[in-house]
């Protein structure tokens, strides 16, 4: 399979990736971030740990609408074409909608909205037309319910859910699967120095899994959202 991973140096992205690249099958990873050096690194070192993988890399900021255009067109010049979309660029700015920073909303909804919409748009003629393909859009548990501090997160969130939806009916029809992820708190980067136990929440190792079960499954059977929290609930 032909594989595309957003946001795929750290966090959940990586560990995606990481999950089909120890597929014994050997598919095509094409992993993209915006940090350069950060996705060089972790490409060099998961083809060395995966050698059947083919890896290929290309630093882009999603938050640019021309940039990510150019990178589904770069994707499309490489593979023939696209089996698994993995929409995972993401940005969280917290902050409530009355004191939050000028310009959140604009840079949430550019990072974890846009992004999706642009490069999906990008790469649906190619799967259209081979018939076939599968969309994963990570979402959040803020799809689905506001918090405090939430604000432009939150809305964003709750649009990526809506975009999802919106997919899922018109896709049908053409063989391609949608599938909104909306975890709760995961362990990542963004934890890193809380005095949140790392017990008390998940590993990011577990949303990749449901990734990868999800995509293996026969054509008739799509598993439209996975919703998961912590054992113990959100925080």
């Amino acid at each position: 399979m032909n594989i595309v991973i957003t946001g795929a140096s750290r966090g959940l992205g990586r560990a995606i990736a990481e999950a089909f690249a120890q597929d014994k099958q050997g598919h095509t990873l094409i992993l993209t971030a915006r940090n350069k050096e950060y996705l060089e690194t972790f490409s060099r070192e998961l083809q060395g740990r995966f050698p059947r993988t083919r890896i290929l890399a290309q630093a882009a900021d999603l938050s640019d609408k021309e940039a990510t255009v150019a990178l589904g067109q770069w994707i499309l010049h490489r593979v023939p074409q696209i089996d698994v979309l993995v929409n995972n660029a993401g940005s969280f700015v917290p902050g409530n909608v009355g004191d939050e920073p000028d310009g959140a909303l604009e840079t949430m909804m550019a990072v974890n909205l846009y992004s999706a919409y642009h490069l999906t748009r990008t790469l649906l003629p190619s799967m259209k037309a081979a018939r076939s393909g599968h969309i994963f859009n990570m979402c959040s548990i803020a799809s689905l319910k506001a918090y405090p501090n939430g604000g432009a997160y939150s809305i964003s969130k709750f649009a990526l859910l809506g975009f999802s939806k919106n997919l899922r009916e018109e896709l049908k029809e053409h063989g391609i699967k949608v599938t909104a992820v909306m975890p709760g708190a995961v362990y990542t980067d963004s934890w890193a120095g809380s005095d949140v136990p790392q017990s008390r929440i998940m590993e990011a190792k577990d949303i990749a899994l449901l990734v990868y079960q999800a995509a293996h499954l026969s054509p008739q059977a799509t598993v439209e959202e996975i919703v998961v929290r912590p054992q113990l609930g959100d925080l």
